[in-house]
C-alpha cells in the first residue's frame, strides 16, 4: 500500500449526479486495492443539495472540505424546476460552479472527445466523415474572457422613442469579454504540452477578424508556439471551426479556445461522440511542487427527468476519475486501467440507453448500476 494517501472531496450534486458518483467511487476503490494505493474519499453536498442541508449552493463545510483537500471529484448541479425560484446569483451554477474555479484559480479545461468504434452507430454523422476514427481534446481556458469579466450587470437607462422623442426607460445588458497576455499564455503552454503527447497539432479559436481580444489571442499563442518547434500551429476563426467540426473533425488533434467559445465548440465536439455520457472533464490550475489541483466533472448535466430510475450513463463520471489519477496524483498506469476496463464493458456489448442501438444484435441495454458492475469486472 502506498504510503501517501490521496484526499478526494467527492461532490454529487444534484439529478443524477449521486448515482454516477457511487458508480466512480466504487471503481476509484476497486483500482486503489489492485495499484495498493489509498484513497481518501469525503463526501459533501453542493448545488440544491448544498442549499437544501446548508442554505446555499456552496455550503461553507463543503468550501473547506475542498480546500483540504488534494482534488475535487463533482457530479453537476442545478434543477431547472428550482433554478428560477432564487436569484441568479445563488443558483447552483453561478455561486458554487464558477465560484469553485475562481477559488482555486482552474483556469484550464480539458476536454478529450472520442468515439469508440464499437459506437460508431451513435455518431451523428456519416460513416465517411468519421474517418479512422475521432479523437480530440479541446483545451479551454476557464477563469477569463466574458464569463467574468467587468462591468457585467443588467441596467436600466432611458432610451429617446423614434416615435414621439421622448424618453422611455429600457433595459441593456452588458458582459465585457476580457483577455490578458499572462492568461492567454498559461493556457497555451498547457495545449501545446498536451498536443506533444499526441499526433503534435494545435488549432487555435478565434474571432481575431472581429474581436479586439481575439487579435491579441492569436498573437500570443503564434509567440508561445515558437517554444514547441516540434508542433504544428494552424489559427482558424470560431465560426468555421463550428463548421469543421461537422465536415470533417477528424483533421483536429487539439483545439484550444477561450472560455466562452471552449463552452461552445466543446459541446458540439461532444455530440460527435455520440453522447455526453461518454464524456469527463479536468479543470487544472497550478501545478506545484510537481502536484496539480484539479477539478473532474462529467461533461453532461443533471437530467432530473432520469435522476433516480437506474437510467444515467455513469462512464463520463468514472472516466473522470482516471483523469484525476492522471493530471492530478500522476498515477497514469491505475488511469490506464480505468481507461481498459470501459473500454472492455463496451466491447462486451453493454450499453445504457443513451448509447443503445436495438440494431445492434451483440448489444445489452443496461441500467447505470449494472455498467459500473461491467466495468469493476474488467479491471
Amino acid at each position: 500500500m502506498s504510503s501517501h494517501t490521496f484526499r478526494i472531496a467527492a461532490l454529487a450534486g444534484d439529478g443524477i449526479g449521486p448515482e454516477v458518483m457511487r458508480e466512480a467511487i466504487r471503481v476509484l476503490q476497486a483500482v486503489g486495492q489492485r495499484h495498493h494505493l489509498s484513497f481518501q474519499v469525503t463526501e459533501a453536498p453542493v448545488g440544491w443539495a448544498g442549499i437544501d442541508a446548508a442554505g446555499k449552493a456552496l455550503p461553507d463545510d463543503t468550501l473547506r472540505l475542498c480546500r483540504h483537500s488534494d482534488s475535487i471529484l463533482f457530479g453537476s448541479v442545478g434543477l431547472p424546476d428550482r433554478d428560477p425560484t432564487i436569484p441568479k446569483e445563488q443558483r447552483p451554477e453561478r455561486a458554487a460552479l464558477l465560484r469553485i474555479r475562481k477559488e482555486f484559480g482552474l483556469f484550464a479545461n480539458l476536454r478529450p472527445v472520442q468515439l469508440p468504434k464499437a459506437l460508431a452507430h451513435s455518431c451523428p454523422l456519416k460513416p465517411e466523415r468519421q474517418g479512422d476514427g475521432i479523437d480530440i481534446l479541446v483545451v479551454r481556458e476557464l477563469t477569463g474572457g466574458m464569463y467574468f469579466g467587468q462591468p457585467k450587470k443588467t441596467e436600466t437607462i432611458a432610451e429617446a422613442s423614434p416615435a414621439d422623442g421622448n424618453l422611455h426607460p429600457i433595459q441593456r445588458a452588458i458582459d465585457t469579454m476580457v483577455y490578458t497576455t499572462p492568461e492567454i499564455e498559461r493556457i497555451a503552454h498547457v495545449a501545446f504540452r498536451a498536443a506533444r503527447l499526441r499526433r503534435k497539432k494545435v488549432t487555435s479559436i478565434d474571432k481575431a477578424n472581429v474581436l479586439e481580444n481575439g487579435v491579441l489571442w492569436r498573437e500570443v499563442v503564434t509567440r508561445v508556439a515558437k517554444d514547441y518547434p516540434d508542433v504544428a500551429l494552424e489559427h482558424m476563426f470560431v465560426d468555421n471551426g463550428a463548421m469543421q467540426l461537422v465536415l470533417r473533425p477528424t483533421q483536429f488533434d487539439v483545439m484550444l479556445c477561450e472560455n466562452m467559445f471552449g463552452d461552445i465548440l466543446s459541446d458540439e465536439a461532444a455530440a460527435l461522440a455520440g453522447s455526453l455520457g461518454m464524456l469527463p472533464s479536468a479543470s487544472l490550475g497550478a501545478t506545484t511542487e510537481g502536484r496539480t489541483f484539479g477539478f473532474y466533472e462529467p461533461a453532461g448535466g443533471t437530467a432530473p427527468d432520469i435522476a433516480g430510475k437506474d437510467l444515467a450513463n455513469p462512464i463520463a463520471q468514472i472516466l473522470s476519475v482516471a483523469l484525476m489519477l492522471r493530471y492530478s496524483f500522476g498515477l497514469n498506469d491505475a488511469a490506464a486501467t480505468i481507461d481498459r476496463a470501459v473500454a472492455t464493458a463496451i466491447d462486451q456489448g453493454n450499453r445504457t440507453g443513451d448509447i443503445f442501438n436495438p440494431a445492434d444484435t451483440g448489444a445489452r441495454r443496461v441500467g447505470t448500476r449494472a455498467m459500473g458492475d461491467a466495468i469493476l469486472a474488467a479491471l
